[in-house]
């Protein structure tokens, strides 16, 4: 009797461990393990088929069997893990086919150096060894429990018919009966499996309609240049967090006064972004070819399409068109969709100053750069410039942080920023493992408000129409994980009837949009720019 009631006593706890580990999610904001009081739907699931198959066959599974047991485990368990990471640290679940690619592209920027990294990946495969140890212990106990004890397996199976029961009937009583359980491993491998496929399989999805690009003159901007800036993680928790809009709203009143004050104004809306927390590039495509790009797999496929753009559409019309990119430090193939006339990358943009962190360049710099090689002098007596430009400052992990300069003039001077200012500036924490980086986010923006008031009040050409759009929210660590994937974009002009077409459009004046009933997505936002950019209509003759 002893001798039953210490093998039962042994697979109780490893029950309590495989679910204890089944369950783990992530403790946000760390990647750091959190234990779940729940059940594991999928325990419950395989608990019973193993019973059954040990009533069947009257033995205990054989080391092989263990060995698929335990080695599946520990795919689900790291599966449900890195799902619950992805979803507390970037807003979004995970997709392994795209994430992964870019994964030491993040370490890299985070500055993470190379033997960390050697050593993180080192204890990750410590890690799964042991799991994997404990997991197949677990197994082997509960096995050797079931096979000697009948009465335990019916037990089992009738614990599991009724956890089963109690799943199955939550949509049929009008009551959550599932809060005993967990979140479900399953579905976090089922959606990777659908993601794989997707993304391999040709014609799973086709791309929405592209906006009327040639029914658009583009005559309402009468030949002004245009400066579209992607604002890095410039999202609505800016907006909607009480303590993040609080300690902005200063730095958005100076901004709106230094607009206002050049002879400018301003008009706002939300849009949502196609991706949450980085993968910026999805953003960029939305809105130069009007093309719905959350998915991926959708962008592949607009690079390998013929698909129109404002990039081409502006070059149709007069413009010379300038992609200014000085975060790009490798070569970048894709772009030759776009077919822009100049590409201007960190080594290609004349910057000479010193390295400033990861992206090497400040914004203030990057914009001086882009001044005086593009845009000094009238539009009037020069090919006039549809530039592209995305900034720097507030990318994850928001530091180092460059100091405001006064004008362009000192940020294009070589010697404008001193090694004595980066180290101070590396002091200052960003996002880490354990810490949100959130101060260091907002001071990011809040030098991006203050670079582009100066340039506004001080350098910018006259007639500039300036389009300002977050291209994502930030990582959940700062933006919350719950938050939405709406990002703000105001449109400074001094064009007082391009503003008012974009009024009629949604848009409101200031810096300081309301919370749409309906938010326009930012690949719907192109046919709204389109209209806006064109002449108004002459009034009909009586």
């Amino acid at each position: 009797m002893k001798g039953r009631a210490g093998i039962a006593g042994q697979a109780a706890l490893a029950l309590l461990v495989l679910n204890a580990l089944l369950t783990l999610r992530n403790g946000w904001p760390a990647p750091w393990p959190e234990l779940v009081a729940g059940v594991s739907l999928e325990l419950v699931l395989v608990l019973s088929a193993l019973a059954l198959w040990i009533g069947w066959r009257g033995q205990a599974p054989g080391a092989r069997g263990l060995r698929w047991l335990a080695g599946a485990s520990v795919f689900a368990i790291a599966a449900h893990y890195l799902d619950s990471t992805a979803a507390a640290l970037l807003g979004r679940p995970l997709n392994l086919y795209w994430d992964a690619p870019h994964a030491m592209s993040v370490l890299r920027i985070s500055g993470i150096g190379a033997w960390r990294v050697g050593l993180a990946l080192l204890g990750i495969v410590l890690v799964l060894v042991l799991l994997y140890a404990v997991v197949r212990a677990s197994w082997g106990r509960l096995g050797r429990a079931l096979a000697s004890s009948g009465g335990l397996r019916a037990g089992v199976l009738l614990a599991s018919g009724l956890l089963l029961c109690v799943f199955a009937v939550h949509d049929l009583v009008g009551r959550d009966t599932r809060f005993l359980f967990a979140q479900p491993t399953t579905p976090a491998l089922a959606r990777q499996v659908e993601l794989l496929v997707a993304a391999r399989l040709p014609g799973g999805a086709a791309l929405t309609a592209s906006p009327e690009f040639a029914r658009h003159s583009l005559a309402g901007l009468h030949r002004a240049d245009v400066l579209l800036l992607f604002a890095e993680s410039y999202g609505a928790c800016t907006l909607d967090d009480p303590d993040q809009a609080r300690a902005l709203a200063p730095d958005r009143e100076q901004l709106l006064r230094q607009i206002q004050a050049s002879g400018r104004d301003v008009v706002t809306a939300r849009v949502v972004s196609p991706t949450f927390g980085g993968s910026s590039w999805l953003a960029h495509a939305a809105l130069l070819a009007g093309v719905d790009t959350h998915d991926p797999g959708d962008y592949e496929r607009l690079l390998a399409s013929d698909r129109p753009s404002l990039v081409q559409h502006f070059k149709q019309q007069g413009w010379r068109t300038v992609n200014w990119m000085p975060g790009l430090q490798k070569p970048w193939p894709e772009g030759g969709f776009w077919d822009f006339d100049r590409y201007a990358d960190a080594g290609s943009i004349g910057y000479q100053g010193l390295a400033w962190g990861h992206w090497r360049i400040p914004d203030q710099a990057a914009l001086a750069q882009l001044q005086a090689q593009e845009l000094a002098g009238s539009p009037q007596q020069r090919q006039p410039r549809f530039t592209v430009m995305a900034t720097l400052a507030s990318h994850m992990p928001f530091v180092p942080l460059p100091p405001l300069l006064p004008d362009l003039a000192h940020a294009a001077d070589p010697a404008a920023y001193t090694p004595q200012q980066l180290e101070a500036a590396r002091r200052v924490p960003g996002t880490s493992r354990n810490y949100s980086g959130t101060p260091a986010y907002l001071a990011s923006l809040r030098y991006t408000f203050q670079w582009l008031g100066s340039y506004l009040a001080k350098e910018a050409p006259q007639d500039l129409v300036t389009v300002l759009l977050g291209d994502h929210q930030p990582w959940a660590v700062v933006s919350g994980s719950d938050a939405s994937w709406e990002v703000p974009v105001h449109i400074i002009s001094r064009d007082r009837a391009l503003l008012d077409r974009l009024v009629a459009r949604g848009f409101v004046p200031g810096l300081v949009p309301p919370q749409p009933q309906v938010p326009r997505a930012m690949y719907e936002l192109t046919a709204v720019l389109l209209d806006a950019f064109d002449a108004p209509l002459a009034p009909a003759a009586e």
